[in-house]
């Protein structure tokens, strides 16, 4: 069985990403891919500066069970991202696990990766990784929201996995994209979620992004994504 790439759906809703409270779902727009709803750079200029915060007590439980269903439409996060970003797409069984499907290109190295069940060679990245939002203020948060914030496709994206484990938990001070041609989008997603959820930022950090972002004045916010809690079936630690 095949079908294109982008075979979930959804509308994309023309709202500003604004502060903590919830937004529509988007389903079918990858994280940095450009949306509406305001500049990037006026928005990564409005977001909050702070230090980092200890890392103790962060662990991925924290952020509940990998790959959960928070939308409720019997497939996991993982297969939901695959299915939205890759193209060529074959399924196991049904029309959830993605067995075969090919990234071209990779947004973070621009090369073209084919993606098999089982192998290594696709990651789903958590555009603002899980530790970086830990220290920047999910820490505090109730679990619902840190189990939103794992599950929100605006804030996931399938890439290269070699690529994408040299990034670790770094913010845009300390990694980007090798590919150059993404790297606008890239941060945009970030000031994207950051704006979103309510996570702050370094000095650093918000430096780099307004660097990033002064080359592309034009770029877009991405917005959408699911609501910033999970529905209360789901737990973390």
């Amino acid at each position: 069985m095949r079908l294109r790439g982008g075979a979930i759906t959804a509308a994309v809703v023309l709202l500003a990403v604004a502060g903590c409270t919830d937004q529509d779902t988007r389903g079918s727009s990858g994280a940095g891919r450009p949306g509406s709803g305001g500049a990037a750079l006026t928005a990564a200029e409005s977001l909050a500066v702070k230090g980092r915060a200890p890392k103790t007590g962060y662990s991925r439980a924290r952020f509940g069970t990998a790959w959960a269903d928070t939308d409720s439409n019997s497939c996991d996060t993982r297969d939901d991202i695959l299915k939205r970003d890759l193209k060529e797409v074959r399924f196991t069984r049904g029309d959830c696990k993605v067995s075969y499907g090919l990234l071209e290109p990779d947004p973070y190295s621009g090369k073209d990766i084919t993606y098999r069940r089982g192998r290594s060679q696709v990651d789903i990245d958590h555009v603002v990784a899980l530790s970086d939002a830990w220290q920047k203020g999910a820490k505090y948060w109730d679990p619902s929201k840190r189990i939103a914030l794992a599950n929100d496709p605006l804030n996931l994206l399938a890439v290269d996995a070699s690529t994408n484990r040299g990034k670790g938990d770094g913010d845009t001070a300390t990694w980007l994209p090798p590919n150059k041609a993404y790297r606008c989008a890239y941060v945009a997603a970030q000031v994207a979620v950051k704006k979103k959820y309510g996570l702050w930022v370094t000095g650093a950090e918000k430096a780099a992004m307004k660097d990033v972002l002064a080359s592309c004045p034009d770029q877009k916010l991405p917005s959408g994504g699911n609501p910033t809690k999970a529905p209360e079936r789901f737990r973390a630690r």
